[in-house]
């Protein structure tokens, strides 16, 4: 089945995720629309390789052509409408940027994957769930039954409101008439003996009200204390733990889950407080009527009219969310870094259902609204929000019928103010340091009472230049990692230290969030000693933001997060199907290395990434022996991103050769560790060129010689005159390359650069077995 049609079968809490990850950038239409055409194609090779990313480009256009016809015969003037302005934004947004529609939908089909994923897990383990999971459910279960009984306590408190309400009609009645049939019995002088009989009678029935009405108070006293408990689970518990969720899953943890449970909770609590301060109102009423001295109604009902009306308010005042963080489209995987003048999107949500209230509050989005108060942090630049910063909550845009509102069109502008953009300069922070907020403001008018709502997103930082992007990011996992303050923009004057544990943990997850794969123990075991240094036992080990990402690693002019960061944006870009394959190492120390081949049959080799190239490369390593039968572990000079978008990496590998002693070209791959046939582990990775075509009128067709492109590494034998045969241009490169090698990944295992040769030859040359 097509991965589009499973998603469409999906819960609604997993198609609200869904929902999220589509926006103009890539319109859900357009998935929907040509979505067997889309799933066929290549996204991740195109989002790596220009010319593949013009071509399939050009031809998603021709599928939106195609599909546009197919409406035109159909007669469906909106879906032709939608498809002509679809084609319009892509062909004036990515003709001259391809790879980026092709980067943001290989990164839709991924995150579409990977929800199928955690939605068949889920289905799979609902039999059998872990220890935490069954006292989730268990916590849950309490929740609900609490509020099963808040329902409950206010239908038996309408039932009682309403007895009192007969029994008081009864007294109010015999009363009057009593009265009445007082004053004739004076003016005639006749016996009062009836009246005392009935007045003890109406005695009784004013006990038996002031009863009821002090068991019906005390019965709403213990209601408003049962709902305080349920609210308290509600606000302090699951919506704390969900927004707390949604902080890991900004950082790349696992997926937060759908608010519509939680948003039914609350709705059906706030429906009960209504209720209740109805009931309320009803004693109001009947006090007016009726009233005596001592009446329990006038003494506490003004407490509790007080009471059920700041829980109300402190209900819907926690129920409004930023459902989707500040996002630039272009950068999915990066929430909460806004880069000037580009476009980006934000939800907010109030988690209540009152059909009363769509299109009646009115959002207004500000940037470091509290900038002049003692808790901003002075210095720091200041913003303004552009585009469309005010838009109404409304039902129809959601797929469940929240009240929510999306802005899709924000854009941020620095102020200028003579200081590069800064007021007082007293700020000792970096850009990439300063946290700003976006504030979220509306009014609710519900039955009588005015509800200020407000929140704020979690803090972004705000960059001028994409080069700031990986210190930005930085900023963002230190912080969501270490606190649940979403206000603190003062954290990084003195940022608190991590935990090597924390830190591994988030490491992990930019891998597992971007690719398949996070950093197995051995791996961050690996990176634990490039940031603590040689240890047994990393464990509880503290880290400091500057280490982390301020300053150089030790012997390198670069900090590890900058060297970390580039190998994430390596695997993502050039090598993403190996790694997700688990055909990459990675990080691995050389002795590490030494040992793992030491003990297998030459040939064998394993691929890890460089050490010492700070804009991220990869390697592989492989044994040999030598003349005399001793073990020698080898290295090629990394290949690094430049070098990995004119040939791919599967490619380099299945064509590598040496040049031995007597100028023989030689494959020195043959085994990817621990015993993988090199073809079998690439083959189906390397680029097939389709044959070109043959005019056998054209004489000049056979002249040519076929070419291939090969990686090289030259013996330094010194003895250029029995090179294998080669033009003299090729050769001067050659001793060019082999004269000016830094040799920067040599050392214990020693380093080799390579080249890569256009190498003619002919059919028998392109037979034989070498």
């Amino acid at each position: 089945m097509a991965q589009w049609n499973q998603l469409q079968q999906l819960d609604t809490r997993y198609l609200e995720q869904l929902h999220q990850l589509y926006s103009d950038s890539f319109p859900m239409e357009l998935r929907q629309f040509l979505a067997a055409w889309i799933e066929t194609q290549d996204w991740a090779y195109a989002a790596s390789k220009e010319s593949h990313a013009t071509l399939v480009f050009h031809n998603l256009l021709g599928e939106i052509d195609q599909q546009y016809s197919r409406f035109l015969q159909e007669s469906n003037v909106l879906y032709q409408h939608n498809l002509r302005k679809i084609k319009q934004y892509l062909q004036n947004r990515y003709l001259e940027r391809p790879m980026e529609i092709a980067r943001i939908i290989a990164r839709c089909l991924w995150e579409e994957a990977r929800l199928l994923q955690v939605a068949a897990s889920v289905s799979q383990q609902a039999g059998q769930l872990p220890q935490h999971s069954s006292v989730v459910t268990e916590k849950q279960r309490i929740l609900e039954d609490n509020l099963q009984d808040v329902r409950k306590r206010v239908q038996d408190l309408e039932h009682k409101i309403k007895v009192l309400e007969n029994l008081q009609d009864d007294f109010d009645f015999n009363y009057k008439t009593l009265k009445s049939q007082g004053d004739v019995q004076d003016l005639n002088g006749n016996s009062q003996t009836a009246t005392r009989q009935k007045m003890a009678q109406l005695e009784q029935m004013l006990t038996a009200l002031d009863q009821m009405r002090r068991q019906i108070v005390a019965d709403l006293a213990a209601l408003l204390s049962t709902v305080e408990f349920a609210q308290k689970i509600l606000i302090d518990e699951e919506l704390a733990e969900w927004k707390r969720r949604q902080q890991v899953a900004c950082i790349g943890g696992p997926p937060n889950i759908c608010l519509d449970r939680l948003e039914n909770w609350i709705t059906s609590l706030a429906e009960s407080q209504l209720q209740t301060r109805q009931q309320i109102k009803k004693l109001e009423e009947l006090q007016q009527k009726v009233s005596y001295k001592g009446d329990p109604i006038v003494h506490h009902r003004p407490v509790l009219e007080e009471r059920i009306v700041e829980l109300f308010r402190s209900l819907i005042k926690s129920a409004f969310v930023v459902e989707r963080q500040p996002c630039m489209p272009m950068h999915p995987d990066r929430p909460l870094v806004i880069k000037t003048g580009v476009q980006f999107t934000t939800k907010v949500r109030l988690l209540v259902k009152f059909p009363e209230l769509n299109y009646q509050l009115k959002i207004k989005v500000a940037i470091d609204k509290d900038s002049g108060d003692g808790s901003a942090l002075r210095g720091s630049r200041k913003f303004n929000i552009l585009g469309t910063n005010t838009k109404v909550m409304n039902m129809e845009e959601s797929n469940n019928g929240s009240l929510s509102a999306e802005f899709k069109h924000l854009t941020l502008r620095e102020q200028r103010c003579g200081n590069g953009g800064r007021a007082s300069s007293d700020a000792s922070l970096i850009v990439t340091e300063e946290l700003h907020l976006i504030t979220f403001e509306t009014e609710v008018y519900h039955q009588g009472l005015k509800i200020d709502l407000e929140n704020s997103s979690l803090p972004v930082v705000v960059i001028s230049n994409i080069c700031q992007m990986p210190n930005a990011w930085a900023s963002i996992l230190w912080y969501n990692m270490l606190t649940n303050n979403p206000k603190n923009v003062n954290f990084f004057t003195k940022p608190p230290v991590a935990t090597w544990d924390q830190v591994a943990e988030i490491l992990s997850w930019q891998f597992s969030s971007t690719t398949k794969r996070g950093l197995d123990m051995e791996q961050l075991g690996t990176l634990a000693e490039k940031l603590l240094g040689p240890g047994q036992n990393y464990s509880g080990c503290q880290i400091t933001w500057a280490k982390f990402c301020k300053e150089n690693m030790p012997g390198k002019a670069f900090s590890f997060w900058v060297w970390l960061d580039n190998i994430i944006d390596l695997v993502k870009k050039f090598i993403l199907s190996l790694w997700n394959d688990g055909y990459i190492i990675g990080f691995i120390s050389k002795e590490r290395e030494r040992a793992l081949l030491n003990v297998k049959p030459p040939g064998t080799f394993l691929l890890r990434f460089s050490e010492s190239n700070k804009e991220g490369g990869i390697t592989f390593t492989w044994v040999e022996k030598d003349i005399n039968g001793k073990t020698q572990i080898q290295s090629v000079e990394p290949y690094t991103k430049q070098q990995l978008t004119n040939m791919s990496f599967a490619d380099i590998i299945i064509s590598y050769k040496i040049m031995d002693a007597t100028n023989i070209l030689v494959s020195p791959l043959v085994y990817l560790y621990p015993d993988i046939p090199k073809e079998e582990a690439f083959g189906k990775y390397c680029c097939s060129e389709p044959p070109e075509a043959i005019d056998p009128n054209d004489p000049e067709t056979f002249a040519y010689l076929k070419r291939k492109f090969i990686c090289v590494t030259p013996t330094n034998s010194g003895n250029t005159s029995d090179l294998f045969p080669m033009s003299p241009r090729t050769l001067d490169s050659l001793m060019h390359c082999g004269n000016n090698s830094e040799g920067n990944e040599q050392g214990a295992a020693g380093g080799l650069e390579s080249i890569t040769l256009d190498m003619e030859y002919g059919t028998d040359y392109a037979s034989s077995p070498m």
